[in-house]
């Protein structure tokens, strides 16, 4: 009998043992989830989150989005911004007053009072990052969140991507609504998607269309880089004299998601979702000639945007990697001399950059890259976007097509110094000149081909509330001349300001849209 009560006793006590192990190892594993809850990326934070919050949503094919919107519309938020005052006579126009590519920037008419802007930007982790568009906060003195429950929260900018026009910012709240992050590569041609955001200032607005095209290229972003592509003029040259060119790298990312649903300015930065209610896109643009909805409104792929804001949390700016070529499109029309293949279709590599990626893999001028990692390329936004999201140091495999035969190269991509854009690089050939308030950089051999002309610099960005935000100059607009003097370099800008007539200084400037003059006070 004694036996069989030690015996119970033992079993007893293992039992609590083993219980109180148990227990603390919940508790402790528990708390080790607890501590994770925060996350390194994006993509860990939305994990965590909607583990615990099931998007609870079905599109079961039919057309009704309520769902989807209720589940979005809580995560996106308005975005209200002011910009320094600027001197100028009150209500007076510019020369620059065209209209905006980009919606939500507010213009830069001359103003005396601080100006004011708005957007719209979607909540992506419960601990207050939000995405947005770089073209929405840029300069911009002070950043406004409001909230779906009408809080205004001060926002911090934590990282802006001009060449793809995504910004980060944050604010200093938590348990906040979260759009979930959908998958762009799956978007389909004809699909259902909803635009939420905050167009021409009202509250909320959910608008529906269909997935018009995708890997869209319209030439909004980095107009001042003219981009890859040499011109017959530079690879004639190129042939004759085994010179490389001597251009900046072509850094920005256009592969829009383009669709039919209603976008207007203010929507910008708001959210293009699918019929689930996940965020496919981050819309950034219209096609218009009134500068209203016509139908073209366009979206920054969520992939991309995911390894944007990443990389901004991780390191504080955006890591690229390149591969290393210079390309020109193929087509169906006349192709430019030099280029001696039937083909319609790939990126014809016209020359390797030494010392990049490419050249190291044994690419070769003449090469046609057909696929990247197995996808089949047909233009240049196949490729950047999906070279856009990744890193120097990571593989990529090429499909390219030589001599008639498609053979798979795999390329290590190397970081921003393989394409001469170091820091010390552009520092040498951007440079600021404070009396006019902007930095200019010389105008490509390119650029100056396309346009017609034989001079030019090129704004780069301007100061608010200088001399050119005053008169409404924009960056990516090429000046030719000052005070009547022909202008390539910083230098010259500078050297030519002096030699003003009456206290004025005479400019001429070109565009897309044409070449024209104009005047302003001497400082």
């Amino acid at each position: 009998m004694k036996n069989n009560i030690k015996h119970m006793k033992k079993i007893l006590g293992i039992t609590v043992l083993a219980a109180f192990i148990g227990g603390a190892a919940a508790i402790g594993g528990y708390k080790l989830f607890e501590r994770n809850q925060t996350g390194n990326t994006i993509s860990e934070k939305q994990n965590l989150y909607f583990a615990n919050n099931p998007l609870k949503v079905t599109s079961a094919g039919a057309t009704d989005f309520t769902q989807a919107a209720a589940a979005v519309a809580p995560g996106v938020v308005h975005i209200k911004t002011t910009y320094a005052a600027s001197g100028g006579s009150q209500g007076s126009s510019s020369p620059f007053d065209m209209m905006e590519d980009f919606f939500g920037g507010g213009g830069r008419q001359m103003q005396r009072q601080p100006r004011a802007a708005s957007g719209s930007g979607v909540i992506i982790s419960q601990d207050g990052y939000i995405v947005t568009n770089n073209h929405v906060v840029e300069n911009a003195e002070k950043v406004e969140v409001v909230l779906t429950d009408r809080r205004k929260v001060e926002a911090k900018v934590i990282g802006r991507d001009p060449n793809t026009d995504l910004a980060l910012i944050k604010v200093n709240a938590t348990d906040l609504p979260v759009v979930k992050m959908g998958n762009s590569d799956n978007v389909q041609v004809g699909e259902w998607v909803l635009a939420v955001g905050f167009p021409l200032d009202l509250q909320t607005t959910v608008t529906a269309g269909i997935v018009s095209a995708k890997n869209r290229s319209i030439g909004i972003i980095g107009r001042e880089q003219q981009g890859n592509e040499i011109t017959e003029e530079e690879y004639r040259e190129y042939q004759r004299t085994g010179k490389r060119p001597e251009r900046p790298a072509n850094t920005s990312i256009e592969s829009f998601i383009q669709t039919d649903a209603a976008i207007n300015p203010g929507n910008s930065g708001g959210a293009l979702v699918n019929a689930n209610g996940e965020l496919v896109g981050i819309n950034s643009a219209i096609a218009s000639q009134s500068g209203y909805n016509q139908g073209y409104g366009f979206a920054i792929p969520v992939n991309l945007a995911r390894k944007i804001v990443d990389d901004f949390m991780k390191y504080g700016s955006v890591k690229r990697g390149y591969i290393g070529v210079n390309f020109i499109p193929l087509s169906a029309d006349e192709k430019p001399k030099g280029v001696n293949t039937a083909e319609v279709s790939g990126l014809y590599v016209n020359d390797v950059v030494a010392g990049g990626g490419a050249a190291a893999a044994g690419i070769k001028s003449g090469d046609i890259i057909k696929k990247v990692d197995g996808l089949v390329i047909n233009d240049s936004p196949d490729l950047q976007e999906r070279i856009g999201r990744l890193n120097p140091g990571d593989k990529v495999k090429l499909g390219v097509l030589r001599d008639g035969s498609l053979k798979d190269i795999t390329v290590t991509l190397k970081g921003e110094a393989s394409v001469g854009l170091t820091a010390n690089n552009a520092a040498s050939k951007t440079a600021e000149v404070s009396k006019l308030g902007a930095t200019f950089t010389p105008a490509t051999p390119a650029q100056k081909s396309k346009l017609g002309i034989n001079s030019g610099v090129v704004v780069t960005s301007v100061t608010t509330g200088k001399a050119f935000d005053n008169i409404g100059v924009e960056k990516g607009l090429i000046i030719t001349k000052v005070n009547g003097q022909p202008v390539n370099s910083v230098a010259d800008v500078q050297k030519a300001l002096p030699q003003t007539r009456n206290g004025m200084v005479y400019m001429s400037g070109v565009t897309g849209q044409g070449a024209f003059n104009f005047s302003f006070p001497a400082q």
